[in-house]
């Protein structure tokens, strides 16, 4: 029988589609950026290639990267370096703290919302729901937008950084705490009517479905050394195929999700998967990773602190 890790990287090397910016976008934010924030374009096409992406998909896919402002380069010699951009960098950090937490955040039983008072051109209107969503934030009607716990002052920043500091003018921010009043709407109607939890939930439960074999074998057998390259190429897939998920994801606090909500139980199994690939990965990356002058850098000692052991989710761990 095929072990689960090799299992999950064949079947992902076998697609006949892949997201291959979106992939890049992983190696960048996971592996690239506690080693300096750098590297060799030829180094970042020898890494992904045991998944099926050839040098002209890579080079295509960087370009259209650059293209986009989340990466840029940097000549030395006849080779060039790349690297995230500001902006791509913000969007990394903002994800990165999602990504590695260890529980979802607590809850002060108050609402952040985002009012729309002034007239926006559609094109406006579309922008600004496309920002918040990237921030979690839910949406009552065209022009109310709701979260449970961000920081509004980040949010409206992060709107600027956007380049839609134009629109600040016609938004207002609140604070809304639930009164209390009997017979009206509850906190669930309001999770309920501003998020689709549903298909949200399926994607989880899929997740867990897809990774829970490998870690059920590294649980099995302790013992066993894990091939370092494929050690790589799953907690690539591991914490690609996460981060997509915690785009669509508001991560609302346990209080206000299902009973049983099977993200949780998705978060603990990425954080113990992840920690089990770290080193054989990591020493891969050794030998492969390098930037423009040929050299390897160390990774960053921070980068141990993502997944904080702290983690009060652990006793669901399945």
């Amino acid at each position: 029988m095929t072990h689960p890790i090799r299992a999950r990287i064949d079947e992902f090397s076998q697609q006949k589609r892949v997201h291959a910016n979106s992939l890049i976008i992983s190696v960048f934010g996971d592996m690239v950026v506690p080693r300096g924030g750098r590297i060799w374009l030829g180094s970042l096409i020898r890494l992904l290639e045991p998944l099926g992406l050839n040098e002209r998909l890579v080079r295509t896919s960087v370009f259209r990267l650059a293209k986009e402002e989340w990466l840029r380069t940097e000549a030395l010699g006849r080779r060039s370096d790349y690297l995230l951009t500001p902006h791509g960098q913000r969007r990394f950090d903002e994800a990165s703290r999602h990504i590695y937490a260890s529980y979802a955040p607590l809850w002060d039983r108050r609402w952040r919302l985002i009012l729309g008072v002034g007239q926006l051109e559609q094109k406006d209107r579309d922008a600004l729901r496309r920002a918040l969503f990237w921030q979690g934030f839910g949406a009552l009607g065209s022009d109310c937008f709701v979260h449970p716990s961000t920081d509004l002052s980040a949010a409206f920043d992060a709107l600027v950084a956007e380049g839609l500091g134009h629109l600040i003018g016609g938004l207002m921010p609140l604070l809304a705490a639930d009164s209390r009043l009997g017979g009206t709407a509850s906190n669930a109607d309001l999770v309920a009517r501003a998020w689709n939890l549903s298909e949200l939930s399926d994607a989880y439960a899929q997740f867990v479905a897809t990774y829970m074999p490998a870690l059920a074998e590294l649980r099995r057998d302790r013992s066993a050394e894990i091939d370092e390259e494929e050690a790589f190429l799953m907690r690539l897939l591991l914490i690609h195929d996460y981060r997509r998920l915690l785009l669509r994801d508001p991560e609302l606090p346990d209080v206000l999700v299902p009973a049983g909500w099977p993200g949780q139980t998705a978060r603990v199994l990425c954080k113990e998967l992840y920690r089990r690939l770290l080193a054989p990965s990591e020493r891969h990356l050794d030998r492969c990773f390098s930037i423009a002058d040929g050299s390897c850098p160390p990774f960053d000692p921070a980068f141990l602190e993502r997944f904080p052991e702290d983690d009060p989710l652990a006793a669901i761990a399945p």
